[in-house]
């Protein structure tokens, strides 16, 4: 008699069949996850720029507001359109920025070239001490927030003790 003391190690074609089989299911999940991993991932970027732009604005209305009674603002940039309104108009301002977080447009209609919209509602008639101002920046810049969903937003409330 011939026995052989070993036999020898090897899979089966039905083991190596479930193995595939597992190891497919367990890819196909993880490639769901990646579309929602996507779009989290793009919301955060714009999430993070509409941050960027409502620290702009704040920053250019804090230096603004701090100046004295009479002197020409010093704030750097494109920012014109916001020195001194503070006392005088109640309507909220609208800028528009590009996708760098570059001032592209004031008021009216969205530019071709802008990706946020930037509204800024001046919530309490300043007085000599205090002004407070609600930001809120929305995306994309072609969609009124007023009348339709926009994809995302942020906002804040600042206010200015001088």
């Amino acid at each position: 008699m011939n026995h052989r003391s070993q036999s020898p190690s090897a899979f089966s074609l039905i083991e190596v069949t479930l193995a595939i089989g597992v190891a497919a299911f367990c890819l196909i999940a993880v490639m769901g996850l990646l579309p929602a991993g996507l779009k989290i991932q793009q919301a955060s970027v714009q999430q993070t720029k509409a941050n960027a732009i409502i620290s702009q604005i704040s920053s250019d209305l804090l230096a603004d507001v701090r100046l004295p009674p009479g002197q020409a603002s010093k704030a750097q940039g494109d920012w014109a359109n916001l020195h001194g309104r503070w006392a005088q108009v109640a309507t909220p301002d609208v800028l528009y920025f590009t996708n760098d977080a570059k001032q592209s447009g004031y008021q009216g209609s969205a530019p071709a070239d802008a990706a946020f919209r930037a509204t800024i509602t001046y919530m309490l008639p300043p007085t000599t001490t205090t002004s407070l101002a609600n930001i809120k920046v929305t995306w994309p810049a072609s969609i009124d927030p007023a009348t339709g969903t926009p994809a995302g937003s942020a906002e804040t409330y600042i206010s200015v003790n001088r």
